[in-house]
């Protein structure tokens, strides 16, 4: 480890211990408390709030292996409350909480189906009588009674992590919820969450990239936990859990001596200790279950293995390293990005995807705990076999193990690390997530600081020495074909009866948090007039906010027209990273913006294109200079031309098979009908057509259009005069833009078939014109009926019936002046749960219930919520750019805000009576046919059946 990042011990004013990194530019302070909690502080004052994780050192790897998915599991469960949180009355729901643990190990012991059922049906009846006493998703309302953000938890294989953006004010009342929830377990609306994961373990089987990632997991770990224990566990072991196992596994590993608090944000250290001390420090530290460490034998052999979905095909294979933090690690993660560096300057960039020599190919590496793998994903043309593709990879790997690579590319890749790594810790949530990964890891802060110097003494021969010992014919391969899933597991309804949601209940606990007050934190609103300087460089409008942060620059070049107005336009900018100039070749440009630390990017939306560059202000000018080369000087090849646009055809196959994209497709279809943006694109003939003469001159002649730039760095003065020598004047107009209808929605149900476990529909209804002053009821509305944990739907959907695992109604105002609004809803679920879904949907968009408590509860959440955000870094000008889009030159939040405190239940039915109850809907819905139940879909409006070509306009 580099001598300059040494850990030292220092005292706190109010005399507590901790640990810092010398020459740590974040000031990160370890603290650790007696019962062994570990509390990771740093500050970030960009907001009045602080990212807060808990992470805790147990995973999917941790499992018994008669519970799989019992990991999983318990984090959702931790959601559910305490003794204290969550219940109405504890002493009347503890007993039956009891006698439901007894029914699921009676449950799990049954040797017949038979028998199960009965049982379950006990189960059933006993968590209706539970239910009564239970308040359901009263954790989620008292860290939204907070204004708390990102409010969620995931685990993978050696953590489970909990996640929430607090305002800084709020941190006190934060830490008593937080240590009230780790302090007992209690499984509350058991059955119906466990129904919930499991349509999560569905949503899993009908996405293609867990069914390769499983496999390939399989192959390279035949006995660690890391292949053998997916996250979600067995379907098997999800249907026979065990609430004592669970019990048991909070017990062992849910103690403070195995998690940690992470926060990062606005905060002062010695207070935030005393805080933490005051609430963790009375937890009690226990013995954790001892660990055996695995050991996988070495792979000796190539591997194999074929799965099959209706996507598109494509191989993936992988060489098993070894864990996060080693040399063997770091030389895989380096090779990887030789190969696959963001698309720039790596072997496969170069040599395979820019000659376009197959679909796509990409290297990567990802680290464990234990272990961890290097990678890489091909996805053939047409007309290639997998062997072809695969052959392909090998040659570039070859020329790493030759050296076959400029010197310089080595320490390039190092100073991309380094430009990354700067970019990902100058925000609080990018600190704090790699601090919490650090303790799961079981590393230390100074370990990871110095890890990009222990990157840096890499040398080019240590690589070739490690590529030529390390691959080999030692490696685990995946085959994914086109074909029907045949592994896919189908199962019943089981019949849960709904139980009675208890939203005007309110436990002791959650009625001190509300009584306790905070001091409140202001909101701060932005007069856009100052924040943003502007000026004339050659002409153009410039408009420049100041980077406070690092020495990173961003120039971005705004033309106000795109896609609407010239469909070829995205098509040009996408050409041309496969063409170089009378100068360059394509690689040596791709090299030299590489070598410069500059990136370049290319969006085009349907009212805009932006070309933008980031890297060193140093370099920016070198980086300017070399864009506008490339674009006035791009030399038009055809052959490149037409092989780019059969890489566009047979990607636009692509998306005919994918679910996500025909869904997708579909909800538009939904929406706007026959002719949208969706589906007015290049045809097929177009594109064959045309000459890549007729692009390189659209972009030659780009620059004289109108457009204006907008820099975002230090030295005003300097970047005016590097960019002024590329100002051309304006000599051409915009062109025209194409404009596509909103019909109106009336009732028409359009379905695709598609061979998966779950069935999926949405519901998209045209409501009123844009209006800003509706902004604030739109805000309170999403976050009283139809987002988040504490939202009607969700309790109604999930909570109550257990209908889905993702269910949601979103009131959307249009992002433009004079466009129509939408309201959409989304549910994913059984088949055979598809008539209750629907019904439970229509009669909650038909009567939304009136919930004074909880509608006071949602408009202080977005209230706190608003008073906390702060606009800054370079969404100071694209927030402007887009309240001028709604007819506003003002922040606009500041209104929002005034009419969000003068909300009342009253004025929210009243926006709902007008606005949304008397939408008709058009309703998308994609899921296999033989599954399909037909007639509840029908009560929903006329059906009809789209084809592909209809939905995609191709």
């Amino acid at each position: 480890m580099d001598r300059k990042y040494i850990t030292k011990q220092y005292t706190d004013a109010n005399g507590y211990v901790y640990e810092a990194v010398e020459n740590d530019e974040h000031g990160v302070r370890v603290y650790t408390l007696a019962n062994g909690l570990r509390v990771f502080l740093a500050q970030n004052f960009d907001a009045p709030r602080i990212q807060t994780y808990i992470p805790v050192r147990v995973g999917s790897n941790d499992d018994p292996k008669a519970h799989t998915g019992l990991a999983h599991y318990l984090e959702h469960m931790m959601f559910k409350g305490t003794s204290k949180i969550g219940s109405a009355d504890w002493e009347k729901e503890k007993p039956l909480l009891e006698k439901l643990s007894e029914l699921f190990e009676q449950h799990k012991a049954a040797e017949t189906m038979e028998e199960k059922k009965q049982l379950y049906k006990s189960i059933d009846a006993v968590s209706q009588e539970a239910a009564v006493y239970a308040i359901a998703n009263e954790y989620d309302k008292c860290v939204s009674s907070l204004g708390a953000t990102g409010t969620n938890a995931h685990t993978w294989l050696d953590e489970t992590v909990y996640k929430n953006t607090i305002p800084s004010n709020e941190l006190k009342k934060w830490l008593q919820v937080e240590k009230e929830r780790f302090s007992e377990l209690v499984l509350r609306l058991f059955h119906t969450e466990l129904e919930s994961v499991y349509e999560e373990f569905n949503r899993a089987q009908d996405h293609d990239g867990r069914l390769v990632n499983y496999a390939l997991m399989e192959l390279l770990f035949p006995n660690h936990p890391n292949g053998q224990q997916t996250t979600l566990g067995k379907a098997e072991h999800l249907k026979n859990p065990s609430m004592k196992a669970i019990h048991r596994f909070f017990q062992d590993y849910y103690v403070p001596n195995n998690y940690a608090l992470v926060l990062v944000g606005d905060l002062d250290f010695e207070e935030t200790i005393r805080m933490v001390e005051d609430t963790f420090g009375g937890l009690p530290y226990r013995t954790i279950p001892e660990r055996v460490r695995l050991e996988e034998a070495p792979m000796t052999k190539v591997v194999s293995r074929t799965v099959k979905s209706p996507t598109i095909w494509r191989v993936q294979l992988a060489w098993r390293t070894q864990s996060y933090g080693s040399r063997e690690a770091m030389l895989a993660d380096v090779v990887a990005n030789l190969l696959s560096n963001r698309g720039e300057a790596g072997l496969l960039d170069l040599n395979v995807n820019q000659k376009q020599k197959l679909l796509y190919a990409q290297a990567f590496s990802v680290a464990f705990k234990q272990y961890g793998y290097f990678s890489s994903v091909m996805v053939p043309k047409e007309q290639q076999t997998f062997e072809e593709a695969m052959a392909l990879f090998f040659e570039e790997l070859e020329r790493v193990k030759r050296g076959d690579f400029p010197d310089w590319l080595i320490p390039a890749i190092i100073d991309d690390f380094r430009l990354q790594r700067i970019k990902a810790l100058e925000t609080a949530d990018g600190l704090a997530s790699n601090l919490y990964d650090v303790f799961i890891k079981e590393r230390t802060w100074a370990q990871e600081l110095a890890e990009l110097d222990d990157y840096a003494t890499i040398t080019k021969e240590e690589v070739m020495a490690f590529a030529q010992r390390f691959f080999g014919d030692n490696y685990a391969v995946v085959y994914k074909e086109q074909g029907e899933n045949e592994r896919l597991i189908r199962v019943e309804n089981p019949g849960i009866t709904p139980v009675k949601i208890n939203r005007e209940a309110r436990s002791v606990f959650f009625e001190e948090l509300l009584a306790s007050e905070s001091l409140p934190i202001e909101p701060r609103f932005i007069d856009y007039q100052k924040a943003i300087e502007t000026s004339i460089v050659g002409g153009r409008k410039l408009s420049f906010v100041a980077n406070k942060y690092n020495g990173i620059a961003q120039v971005h070049y705004l033309f106000p027209f795109g896609n609407d107005h010239d469909k070829t336009l995205s098509l040009a900018t996408f050409v041309l990273q496969y063409l170089g100039t009378d100068v360059y070749t394509t690689q040596a440009l791709k090299e030299a913006f590489y070598r410069l630390g500059i990136t370049t990017d290319f969006k085009t939306s349907g009212d805009r294109l932006q070309i933008s560059l980031s890297g060193l202000e140093e370099r920016l000018g070198e980086g300017m200079a070399l864009l506008h080369h490339w674009m006035s000087r791009a030399v038009p090849d055809q052959a490149v031309y037409d092989d780019y646009v059969q890489t566009i055809l047979e990607s636009r196959a692509a998306a005919k098979k994918d679910k996500g994209k025909i869904m997708s497709a579909l909800i538009s279809y939904a929406k706007y009908g026959a002719f949208s943006r969706t589906t007015d694109v290049l045809s097929n003939e177009r594109l064959l057509s045309m000459r890549c003469s007729e692009l390189t001159d659209k972009l030659r002649t780009l620059f004289e259009y109108p457009y204006e730039l907008f820099f975002y760095g230090r030295d005003l003065e300097a970047f005016k005069e590097q960019v002024l020598p590329f100002v051309s004047a304006e000599t051409r107009p915009s062109p025209e833009a194409q404009t596509y209808p909103e019909p109106e929605t009336k009732g028409q149900v359009y379905f695709v078939d598609y061979d998966m476990v779950q069935v999926e529909m949405a519901k998209v209804g045209r409501a009123g014109v844009m209006e800003v002053s509706d902004f604030g009821k739109i805000n309170v509305f999403n976050e009283y009926f139809g987002q988040g944990l504490s939202s009607i739907v969700f309790q109604e959907i999930r909570e109550s019936k257990s209908l889905a695992y993702s269910a949601y109604v979103t009131y959307s105002a249009n992002s433009l002046r004079g466009g129509s609004d939408y309201v959409t809803s989304y549910i994913g679920t059984q088949p055979d749960k598809l008539s209750v879904a629907v019904g439970a949907l229509e009669e909650l968009l038909g009567a939304m219930p009136e919930v004074p408590m909880q509608f006071e509860n949602a408009r202080e959440t977005v209230l706190k919520q608003m008073a906390s955000t702060r606009i800054n870094r370079t969404n100071i000008f694209f927030n402007y750019l887009n309240l001028k889009k709604l007819g506003v030159d003002y922040d606009l939040r500041k209104s929002i805000y005034e009419e969000v405190g003068a909300l009342t239940m009253e004025g929210l039915v009243d926006f709902y009576v007008q606005k949304v109850k008397p939408l008709e809907y058009n309703v998308a819905v994609i899921g296999k046919r033989a599954n399909l139940d037909e007639a509840s879909l029908s009560r929903l409006g006329a059906f009809r059946e789209l084809k592909l070509e209809e939905i995609f306009g191709y």
